[in-house]
């Protein structure tokens, strides 16, 4: 088992911040709907026909991507839209002291 908590490196990565930005998250997503676009486009012209759906499951994923992307570009959470946001209620600042 090695020493360090690194798989064997002496240092942590400087790449590596557990921390993704909406900057970051935003790059991501905008290159997931690219590669999600091409291959619908590609399933779209394929003279196969679509027995198992793949083409509306691409279409569904495209659209929930890019929901994903309008909601990464508002940017701003506040205590009005973080449930909205996150799926779950924001602790008020007396439950985070107590």
């Amino acid at each position: 088992m090695p020493e360090s908590m690194f798989d064997g490196r002496d240092t942590a990565d400087e790449e590596d911040y557990d921390l993704l930005t909406y900057s970051e998250a935003g790059i991501r997503l905008d290159q997931e709907i690219d590669r999600q676009r091409a291959r619908l486009a590609k399933l779209e012209s394929s003279a196969q026909p679509d027995d198992g759906g793949e083409v509306a499951a691409c279409r569904d994923r495209l659209a929930a991507l890019e929901q994903s992307r309008e909601r990464n570009s508002r940017r701003a959470i506040n205590d009005d839209n973080f449930e909205r946001f996150f799926g779950y209620p924001a602790a008020s600042a007396s439950d985070a002291f107590s």
